[in-house]
């Protein structure tokens, strides 16, 4: 089932998206991780699409959609307006939320805010942002300010085709190379001498502030929606299982299961992701 590509304007940009099956169904709002794009649930959205209307966005500075605008950064927070957007412009009230990675981390948040209309939340591979000690705080500020202050618009690498820019993609997440190309496809831009990233440069550099564990554990008791949780077996080295444990205690209705695989586990095996996301809405 080839995806419909869709636009969704907000007031400050405009945001590319990809949708599948009948607009008649249950809504479903898809969002991505870090330097992917909406191409990242194009194996798993056909599976959903028999049960949902699946809509995935690409964030800002990601894919086909709009970076923010220059002297602006982009804080964590920040895109859960962009989410809250998104909602408006499709004019939905009330719609299962599906969340990956960054996507994942700020579903929480937006779900925390806003409980009623968040009917179902399914998370991959995410539960809250990239915590951080508060003795730290300063480091991060030093660092974030000093990148801020070296950044100008640097070169993008330049590929001499879009193979070469699929391995180097699978290189550096250890993706397969299916995964990779459809990652990779929808994050291009043609330029002189062959392709480069069309991601905005600003997307590397650190953030200014983290959230305290404590802070995102009171964040996550805010979520009322039924919650299911899927995370890779063995664990991701930044989401450890005592860590993982921990937040999804906070959590009133939820259901974790872990799943072989890696970070992209919706990507290398979207069949029983899928079969485990369908399992939990139907019941």
């Amino acid at each position: 089932m080839p995806p419909r590509d869709i636009t969704l304007r907000l007031p400050h940009l405009t945001l590319a998206a990809q949708a599948w099956g009948d607009e008649s169904l249950p809504p479903l709002l898809a969002v991505h991780g870090w330097l992917d794009n909406a191409a990242s649930f194009a194996m798993l959205a056909p599976l959903l699409a028999e049960h949902f209307h699946v809509v995935a966005i690409d964030w800002p500075g990601h894919g086909h959609s709009q970076h923010r605008p220059p002297g602006t950064w982009y804080h964590y927070v920040d895109y859960a307006d962009e989410l809250h957007g998104a909602v408006k412009a499709l004019g939905w009230k009330r719609y299962t939320l599906l969340g990956h990675s960054l996507g994942g981390a700020i579903a929480c948040a937006y779900a925390a805010v806003h409980t009623q209309e968040v009917e179902r939340l399914l998370l991959l591979e995410s539960l809250g942002p990239l915590s951080a000690q508060p003795e730290l705080g300063l480091d991060h500020l030093r660092r974030a300010y000093a990148q801020r202050e070296a950044f100008s618009e640097k070169t993008l690498r330049v590929f001499r085709s879009i193979d070469d820019a699929v391995a180097a993609r699978a290189a550096a997440n250890g993706l397969g190379d299916e995964a990779s190309r459809l990652l990779v496809e929808r994050g291009l831009n043609e330029v002189p001498g062959g392709w480069s990233w069309s991601s905005d440069p600003r997307l590397t550099l650190a953030s200014p502030l983290r959230f305290t564990e404590t802070a995102i554990q009171s964040a996550l008791r805010g979520i009322e929606a039924p919650t299911f949780l899927i995370l890779a077996e063995p664990a991701t080295s930044y989401l450890p299982r005592d860590v993982m444990d921990s937040r999804a205690a906070c959590i009133p209705h939820i259901e974790v299961v872990r799943m072989a695989g890696h970070h992209h586990l919706h990507m290398e095996d979207a069949p029983n992701v899928a079969r485990a996301l369908l399992d939990f809405c139907q019941r």
